[in-house]
């Protein structure tokens, strides 16, 4: 029997630098594990949709011996948030129903991880900085943004992290105000650390692919004349390999479930 399909399901944007960064991750995927089968499915604004993906692997099941009957879909979100505590599950719950001939688990989001702190700042070092720049330098941690209380500890957990790795200091924030929640917006968390006598201050996007709410975070860093600000982290060896890791976890725990 074949693997598991990989199912990296993610959110969409109108934005077409977000699925096209999607698609490079996918691909370094693919490289790190060739002869694994990835798909990419969005929940909105992209195709293929993620129902329509399964359809088509249910279908390919129907008509072969040799066609895939299990999919891991993976969300590709840095916290466990609405769209994974909601959107994701919904979506999933439906297809099962219709699709009586796939057996679908859902992975666990890619946050937190080491990982992803290698990623971040591996962007950081792209953009200019030195590991011997960490200690004079502060570091605004920026993401999306949310009102759940769970991905909110996540993101003040990982500042807390980054500033045990040699950072003068770390504030997280959020892409603007409305989504804060506690943390400020990229621009005022810029003038925070300057005003705490931070002379150069970095702004580490944490968020996957560009788009509406990474742009605000650009924008922020701009305004407040940041010194220095790396790219999202996009198609990043180490988040490929995170993606690897997440669905090897989920098969794991499906033996775990079958044995038990």
């Amino acid at each position: 029997m074949p693997a598991p399909v990989l199912l990296v399901v993610a959110h969409g944007s109108r934005d077409p630098r977000h699925a096209a960064t999607v698609h490079a991750l996918t691909a370094r995927v693919r490289s790190l594990r060739p002869g694994l089968r990835v798909e990419t499915g969005f929940l909105e604004f992209n195709a293929p949709s993620v129902p329509r993906i399964l359809e088509r692997l249910n279908a390919e099941a129907a008509g072969s011996t040799s066609g895939a009957t299990e999919v891991v879909a993976l969300p590709l979100l840095l916290t466990r948030a609405f769209h994974a505590k909601t959107d994701i599950p919904s979506v999933l719950r439906e297809a099962r129903s219709r699709l009586p001939r796939l057996r679908i688990r859902q992975a666990g989001v890619l946050g937190p991880s080491p990982l992803l702190l290698t990623a971040l700042e591996q962007r950081l070092y792209e953009a200019g900085l030195t590991a011997a720049d960490k200690r004079s330098t502060g570091l605004v941690l920026a993401s999306a943004g949310s009102t759940d209380p769970e991905a909110i500890a996540v993101i003040a957990e990982i500042a807390r992290e980054l500033r045990h790795t040699g950072w003068c200091a770390v504030q997280p924030a959020f892409a603007s105000a409305s989504s804060s929640a506690g943390f400020p917006p990229t621009g005022d968390a810029v003038r925070a650390l300057r005003a705490e006598g931070v002379s150069r201050v970095a702004v580490a996007p944490y968020v996957v692919a560009p788009g509406r709410l990474p742009d605000r975070i650009v924008a922020g860093a701009a305004e407040a004349r940041a010194d220095v600000l790396s790219e999202v982290l996009g198609a990043s060896p180490a988040l490929a390999r995170l993606l690897l890791r997440r669905y090897d976890e989920a098969l794991t725990a499906r033996t775990l479930l079958l044995s038990a």
